[in-house]
């Protein structure tokens, strides 16, 4: 199954400083952006066929408060070099250049994986009626397969796209898109994605 134009939106994950710029800061403490960058030639695709076809793109930010208060457990307990990262406010939060958002586009502010965890992205959805969710960004294992997994439940019906998603481990990477494939999402290519939308 192909996406259609009809009720759809185009979702483009953490495609951030922090994360996919050589000088971001979670390149800094060891998460190699390079692996993540892999991720930009089909964001960018998909979001020029996106506009083309006059659909929503909606970015995701991953970023936190400068007290890091609202880090949780992730960047307290589990990852706690986070806490150099990421901080609202600034250039690391701000999405990579090649990906910029116009000022039509939606942008949700997220401090947990899922970009539905206390934001206003479902109120946005339904004001928008979208039915529909096509995914890209990073990190497949992490954010993309977090978000993917809260539309699904909501009854989204989401595509990810295999070669516009990245992930710092190629394991990470198979497994959460077989995951996503077995029960929560299409998996589907961009070539798949602007064939759907340029015949429709």
């Amino acid at each position: 199954m192909n996406p259609t134009l009809a009720n759809t939106a185009l979702m483009v994950i953490d495609m951030q400083n922090g994360f996919c710029s050589e000088d971001g800061s979670v390149n800094a403490i060891g998460l190699p952006a390079a692996r993540l960058r892999t991720a930009v030639p089909g964001c960018e695709r998909l979001i020029a066929a996106a506009r083309k076809a006059k659909l929503p793109v909606i970015y995701t930010r991953y970023m936190y408060r400068p007290d890091y208060a609202d880090g949780g457990i992730m960047a307290n307990e589990l990852i706690p070099d986070l806490k150099k990262t990421l901080k609202a406010g600034t250039w690391d939060v701000e999405v990579v250049d090649e990906l910029a958002a116009q000022p039509d586009d939606f942008i949700v502010d997220k401090n947990r994986p899922s970009a539905f965890y206390a934001t206003n992205l479902e109120p946005m959805l339904r004001g928008l009626a979208i039915e529909n969710l096509v995914v890209c960004g990073v990190t497949t294992n992490c954010c993309v397969e977090t978000t993917v997994r809260d539309a699904s439940q909501r009854d989204y019906r989401t595509f990810v796209v295999a070669d516009a998603v990245a992930e710092y481990e190629d394991d990470r990477h198979e497994v959460a898109l077989k995951s996503m494939g077995m029960l929560f999402a299409h998996i589907v290519s961009t070539d798949d994605v602007e064939r759907a939308w340029q015949t429709a």
